[in-house]
């Protein structure tokens, strides 16, 4: 087994963190894995992004130029990536930013209005985690209880009262 993707959005909505996330349940369920971010003047307000691979066999480089799952957390986001998805792949938008639809028929679509939800929940900074939440359901790439366990030791200190919060986003959004 080895999933490639690609998570994207607007520099500061959370897509590095969501990425990190994953990777590190994947080293948690002992699987191989490679988080790659993509930084630079896109930080705030561009398209930042970054990859993961995560892999039952070592993996021998963290570029990769085709996935099998893209997050898209803007417009912007969905046209770059949306053409490096194999077809049957897994395509993440979040339809509070994004009012076009996909190009592909060939791919598998979830629509999540991330940013709506985030609202209902009284924090818009929660996005990543209900994007990531419907990550978890549509792909099982890694468990659904290792990436609470992440989320849980990723807000401890000075934010261990975030991840209650963030627990709450990850778990609201229902296929």
């Amino acid at each position: 087994m080895s999933c490639k993707m690609f998570f994207s959005g607007y520099g500061g909505q959370g897509v590095m963190l969501a990425g990190q996330i994953v990777a590190q349940a994947a080293i948690y369920e002992n699987k191989e894995t490679t988080f790659f971010p993509s930084y630079g003047p896109e930080m705030r307000g561009g398209t930042a992004n970054c990859t993961v691979i995560v892999s039952d066999t070592p993996i021998s480089s963290p570029l990769i130029s085709e996935s099998d799952c893209v997050l898209a957390l803007n417009l912007p986001s969905m046209l770059k990536f949306e053409p490096t998805l194999k077809p049957g792949g897994i395509l993440l938008i979040n339809t509070s930013l994004i009012h076009q639809e996909p190009k592909r028929d060939d791919i598998t679509i979830h629509r999540v209005a991330a940013n709506e939800l985030a609202t209902e929940l009284g924090n818009t900074l929660t996005v990543n985690m209900i994007m990531l939440g419907a990550f978890a359901r549509t792909t099982g790439i890694v468990s659904e209880e290792t990436l609470e366990r992440v989320i849980h030791k990723t807000f401890i200190a000075k934010k261990a009262e975030l991840a209650e919060l963030n627990l709450k986003a990850f778990r609201m959004w229902k296929p």
